[in-house]
């Protein structure tokens, strides 16, 4: 069951919304939820889950009374080693040659990535005194499967949450400003990624070749399809923490906008780079070490990270991608990008961050090599797609309405300037304005919500990109 789907809109989040408010236990209501939730798409592997949200907090409650190293460690041995077993067991077998059928019964259990790096941060966090203790297993499992973002995150560190899952406030304007939240994710799910998700596939699926435009017309497809997809994703998962008094991170923050690399990851996925940056780069030593340990521990970081995406070389490839551009821009690529007029680093950063896409999208290295060919041009002969065969007039209408949400911060000023040029003058807007703008909110938000309901009724299903991981 996705967030994007007719059973959960009008069925299961209405009947949890109603018997959250009226039952006095709303965080055994919540964790009840969020099991049924999971359960509805892993009948099988919940148990997985329910195995590691009772480990977790076992060994968390020794962590606490002894402050021992040693359960820190075991801990975090346990949930690597669930992750490792799941996710990397079959791709590990085949680097060593074990044949592949061992592994044929074996499969991944929704969002393991996401909900192993939160209980591994619970138990540092503990074994920090970051956070304090939680007073029962109701407080450990919630944290780590409470569903708004138990399948593809935000990532929610545990000191960040602990005290909300304790005392937390309830408000009719909080419910209001998530739903608010919750429908613009979905709007950007269902209208924009799922709109893209159509070109992306004609392109990068297309076995009779691409011409040059047709590669580059996918490519920059699949590159809002990601953004579009993870970004409502998130925007649905705040939104909802928000309506049950829960205030998660912030995910994205147009990073399609950023200037470099470095910028890009400080916007794109937040909480993950937060993640990497905390629990991996600092203990390793981060930049308070030799330049070149520095250049070694970011490089590790992202080798890791790709790896945590996927199980495939090319993950492998993806991560090795970022992280060598991020370190030739530190080494002096930085230096010669802040020269350039800030038109030229706006281009230079989707383009970079688009070409790492491609592995991303194929899975496999092969079809990798074969598109990047197309984009230079290689496949241009007889037979090959051309632009009118993934993109229809509509469809570029929908990319150009992609391209000025994911640019916005670019286009703000222009814009503001030209709010200026018809605001009569400075004083606060009347109550009339206040409402006018109120309501028009409303009702946007109502024809953005009837407009996804009849793409899903109508549509096919179309799962988020990072459910796989």
């Amino acid at each position: 069951m996705t967030f994007s789907s007719i059973p959960f809109l009008f069925y299961f989040l209405p009947v949890f919304i109603g018997l959250y408010f009226l039952l006095p236990w709303r965080n055994l209501v919540l964790l009840a939820g969020s099991l049924i939730f999971y359960a509805w798409g892993e009948p099988v592997l919940v148990l997985v889950l329910v195995l590691s949200l009772i480990a977790n907090h076992e060994i968390g409650k020794q962590l606490v009374r002894t402050q021992a190293r040693s359960w820190l460690i075991a801990g975090v041995v346990l949930n690597l080693v669930l992750l490792a077993g799941f996710k990397y067991a079959g791709f590990i077998g085949g680097m060593i040659g074990v044949n592949p059928v061992v592994f044929e019964g074996l499969h991944q259990p929704i969002g393991i990535s996401f909900y192993t790096f939160q209980a591994v941060s619970y138990l540092i966090d503990l074994s920090r005194k970051d956070a304090p203790a939680p007073r029962n297993f109701i407080d450990t499992a919630l944290y780590i499967s409470m569903f708004p973002q138990l399948i593809a995150g935000p990532i929610v560190r545990y000191k960040s949450i602990a005290e909300q899952l304790q005392f937390r406030t309830h408000s009719f304007e909080t419910f209001s400003e998530g739903a608010r939240i919750f429908i613009l994710g979905l709007a950007q799910k269902v209208l924009l990624a799922n709109t893209f998700a159509e070109v992306a596939d004609l392109a990068f699926d297309a076995e009779a070749g691409l011409m040059m435009g047709a590669a580059w017309i996918g490519l920059a497809a699949y590159s809002f399809q990601i953004l579009f997809d993870f970004a409502g994703y998130s925007n649905m998962a705040i939104g909802m923490g928000l309506m049950f008094g829960f205030r998660l991170p912030q995910n994205f923050d147009f990073p399609y906008a950023s200037q470099s690399l470095t910028e890009f990851w400080r916007r794109w996925h937040m909480t993950l780079s937060a993640w990497f940056r905390d629990y991996l780069y600092i203990p390793l030593g981060g930049n308070r070490v030799s330049q070149v340990r520095t250049y070694l521990n970011l490089w590790i970081v992202f080798l890791l990270c790709g790896l945590w995406h996927g199980a495939a070389l090319a993950f492998i490839f993806w991560g090795t991608y970022h992280g060598a551009i991020l370190i030739l821009e530190r080494v002096f690529l930085g230096e010669a990008l802040r020269k350039l007029p800030r038109i030229f680093r706006h281009i230079y950063l989707p383009l970079v961050v688009a070409i790492g896409w491609v592995p991303f999208r194929t899975e496999d290295m092969g079809e990798a090599l074969s598109y990047y060919g197309a984009l230079l041009g290689q496949q241009s002969g007889a037979g090959a797609i051309g632009i009118d065969g993934v993109a229809s007039d509509g469809m570029v209408t929908v990319m150009l309405i992609g391209a000025v949400i994911a640019f916005w911060p670019l286009l703000r000023g222009p814009a503001e300037v030209l709010v200026e040029r018809f605001r009569e003058d400075d004083r606060e807007p009347s109550k009339a304005v206040a409402l006018f703008k109120s309501s028009t909110q409303q009702i946007v938000l109502c024809i953005l919500f009837l407009a996804c309901t009849a793409a899903l009724v109508g549509g096919a299903y179309n799962p988020f990109i990072y459910f796989r991981f």
